[in-house]
């Protein structure tokens, strides 16, 4: 039988099964790279679930597994060599190959075989086995012969009580009392952490918003909103390896969710990897056509990338915005308005 563990981290990993499945070097080395980094971070996601971490990633996430006994010696190669692969297409100028495809796959199925293991039985409670050979034997346990029980004269059970039909309407309408207090009541109750989060944000309050927004992860694991902002709010103070870690995690509840590819752009946008922040940005438009800010982002990134005629298209698209101040060639002390 597998641990609630190993469930928990199946699940996790069950969001890279069509990213995978659909893994072809025939797909174009930018859609290949985005689809790599993304079954990564499933994985990840998988691993931290199977040690029951938040906070490990990479190599020491791995190391974690392997000192647990949760991997094998094997699997834990394997999936360092996917970690590699996805190092590896961070850079732009890296065309993904087929080894490195070969090694992702490889390394989600050995982990997936890893969260199917059955755990071993345990021994400390099997009967020991019987001595032989020489030495006292124990003493024998000798078994006294069951009396049978007289069972008296036979009752018989009334059958059960009917309720009267006005107490079983009462009941009705209690239930669907209920019922539609369950259906209304928690909308609220779901949003009330996440708009105490952003309203708090708005107002510069930082901890009661981070506190916030970890109570509505809380409330819903599936929740896309709280992990965009606490990435936002890392980004904002140049902690680009928490808000990567925030955004994968907003990735892996919703991979098309626009305002978290919107902000994973914006957060590449801020290190100046631009043509990664470009692929972002272009999944983002794909995933909401009418977002405007990843339009003139989108148009801010090809104009940094000197994809000029592009970059006009989106920003007359756009409109005047934030975005609107970008040139092909930015000067050393530029200091271009971040995505928000």
């Amino acid at each position: 039988m597998t641990t609630p563990a190993q469930r928990s981290a199946r699940l996790e990993l069950d969001v890279a099964r069509p990213v995978v499945a659909r893994l072809d070097v025939g797909r174009g080395s930018e859609d290949l790279a985005a689809d790599l980094i993304e079954a990564w971070g499933a994985v990840e996601a998988a691993l931290r679930a199977l040690v029951g971490s938040t906070v490990l990633s990479g190599q020491p996430l791995i190391r974690e597994a392997r000192q647990r006994q949760s991997i094998n010696f094997e699997q834990a190669n394997a999936l360092a060599e996917f970690q590699a692969v996805r190092d590896r297409v961070q850079d732009t100028s890296y065309r993904p190959t087929e080894s490195d495809i070969n090694a992702a796959r490889a390394a989600f199925l050995k982990l997936d075989t890893a969260l199917m293991g059955e755990i071993a039985p345990d021994v400390a409670h099997a009967p020991a086995p019987r001595a032989t050979g020489a030495g006292p034997s124990a003493p024998e346990i000798k078994t006294m012969p069951i009396a049978p029980v007289d069972a008296g004269p036979v009752k018989i059970v009334a059958p059960p009580r009917r309720f009267p039909i006005w107490m079983i309407a009462a009941a009705g309408v209690v239930v669907v009392g209920l019922v539609l207090l369950l259906v209304f009541r928690p909308f609220g109750s779901r949003t009330s952490a996440l708009q105490q989060g952003v309203d708090a944000y708005r107002n510069g309050q930082r901890e009661v918003a981070v506190s916030a927004f970890n109570r509505a992860v809380r409330e819903d694991k599936n929740a896309v909103l709280p992990h965009v902002y606490l990435a936002r709010m890392a980004r904002e103070v140049g902690n680009f390896s928490l808000a990567t870690q925030e955004l994968q995690l907003a990735l892996e509840a919703n991979p098309n969710d626009p305002s978290a590819l919107r902000e994973m752009g914006a957060n590449l946008l801020a290190q100046g990897n631009f043509e990664l922040a470009r692929r972002f940005y272009v999944r983002a438009v794909q995933a909401d056509p009418t977002d405007v800010t990843s339009q003139g982002y989108l148009g801010c990134v090809l104009m940094r990338l000197n994809r000029v005629p592009e970059a006009t298209n989106f920003l007359n698209r756009a409109g005047p915005g934030p975005w609107s101040n970008c040139t092909p060639v930015a000067p050393a002390n530029s200091t271009m308005a971040i995505p928000r």
